[in-house]
């Protein structure tokens, strides 16, 4: 079978707008600059996000008529119950209807004022949760440049953490699979291994964000020479069998529209928890989804892990970073699974991180061919500076162009990769941003912008 070729049919199919540039120019300046706040019907190619963008299967479509609506006890949960737990080996699972409630809940539960949590990269929502509740988040990423796996924790700043004088402050160490901020990277399993040994010693909480454990389990079959025989399946069971928990939001590798979990070995933990979904989610067998989307959700959790899928999910990755690449835009390599990253700072030296270079390069895309795609650079990753000054910059400007599952096709990417390369020949002309609106927590989804023109 071909590297890349898609390994299913097309069975459905909806339109996609064309807008023109005027429609286009329009539609950013009334969403402010953006692209969160452009609607829809303005795209031609949506490459903001693979969370809760997926094409879901025929057998995923079948499920839905199944499910059971029951508000207590329903059926479709202890199917959903009983692959999760088949998957990652924790016996207390709680269905919740996207992952950050998973996080609020879960990491509600651990942190309080004070508090630490250490990740190899938190994301932006975990980070939000984290400081909600007047804790701290602390990434320790590895230098990416030295490992294939770039999305690993360094060891040894964590021991160090583990051993330092706030060592009695960290409640829990976070492993993002794949490591989303840097790049999509995965974790190896030798770095869960050594975090896991860290934790014993330590007597710290070891979790997984584990959104995207099957994209990671497949990429340590391919670049570790020591599991290439184990299937994406086992290598991931055996990821897994290594935390104290996880959550996941299941709107990526559930390979569905809605939906997140927190499983858990922790029978009290896992009580405390059920309360606050009470609360505030539902009650523990349908935790905010109806009993159809648990169906289609258990289906997923089973199709995801096909070795046949995972291998076009990575080459489609590696082939579109090449088309990129190509095209002029400075590419992360390697690349992921779930998407491509550009150096924007790279591409835009004139640009100074304040004036929001990913987000310079994100808008010139739109612009150039209705191609959404999102800025992890200053504007989402940044902190205001608490004194009044310029912005403290994120560590790298990227921009990332997030695959869908099962969506959009080789042609598809091939005009997103031509929409790139008219970008690329003008970059220097290209104008930075400056921030007129914002909030003071995960600003990127709602800040109104202008450029610097």
């Amino acid at each position: 079978m071909p590297a890349f070729m898609e390994p299913f049919r097309i069975k459905s199919v909806e339109p996609i707008p064309f807008p023109t540039a005027g429609q286009r120019r329009t539609a950013l300046v009334d969403a402010g600059h953006n692209l969160f706040r452009v609607p829809s019907r303005a795209i031609t190619i949506d490459l903001l996000t693979d969370s809760g963008t997926n094409a879901m299967s025929a057998a995923q479509w079948a499920a839905l008529v199944s499910g059971d609506e029951s508000y207590a006890g329903a059926t479709s949960f202890e199917h959903f119950q009983t692959v999760v737990r088949d998957l990652t080996g924790f016996d207390e699972v709680i269905p919740v209807h996207q992952g950050r409630a998973a996080e609020r809940i879960l990491l509600g539960e651990l942190l309080g004022p004070g508090h630490f949590s250490i990740s190899n990269t938190h994301f932006d929502t975990t980070r939000a949760a984290i400081e909600s509740k007047g804790a701290s988040a602390v990434d320790l990423p590895v230098d990416q440049t030295s490992s294939a796996f770039g999305g690993d924790i360094d060891p040894g700043r964590l021991s160090e953490w583990l051993s330092g004088t706030q060592a009695h402050r960290v409640r829990c160490v976070v492993l993002t699979i794949t490591n989303n901020a840097s790049g999509g990277q995965p974790v190896s399993l030798a770095n869960v291994g050594v975090v896991r040994e860290l934790c014993d010693r330590h007597q710290v909480m070891l979790l997984l964000d584990a959104s995207r454990f099957a994209e990671n389990a497949y990429l340590i079959s391919e670049r570790d020479p020591g599991q290439s025989g184990r299937s994406p399946r086992e290598i991931a069971q055996a990821v897994f069998s290594l935390a104290d928990g996880c959550w996941a939001s299941l709107k990526k590798d559930g390979i569905a529209n809605i939906g997140g979990m927190i499983a858990l070995r922790d029978p009290d933990l896992a009580r405390r928890c059920r309360q606050q979904l009470i609360a505030f989610e539902g009650f523990p067998t349908y935790g905010g989804l109806a009993g159809r989307d648990l169906e289609a959700l258990a289906q997923g959790l089973l199709e995801v892990t096909d070795p046949a899928y995972l291998r076009y999910r990575a080459s489609t990755a590696r082939w579109f970073g090449e088309q990129l690449a190509d095209a002029g835009l400075p590419v992360l390599q390697p690349t992921g699974c779930h998407a491509v990253y550009v150096d924007a700072a790279e591409l835009l030296p004139h640009i100074r991180p304040e004036q929001l270079p990913a987000t310079a390069l994100a808008n010139e895309l739109y612009l150039s061919g209705a191609v959404r795609v999102s800025d992890l650079g200053t504007l989402a990753f940044g902190r205001v500076d608490p004194h009044g000054g310029v912005d403290i910059a994120a560590p790298r400007e990227l921009v990332r162009f997030a695959l869908p599952r099962r969506v959009y096709t080789k042609s598809h990417l091939e005009y997103v990769s031509e929409v790139a390369a008219g970008v690329a020949a003008k970059a220097a002309q290209i104008p930075g941003y400056r921030i007129v609106e914002q909030e003071s927590a995960l600003r990127h989804f709602t800040a109104a912008l202008m450029p610097l023109v």
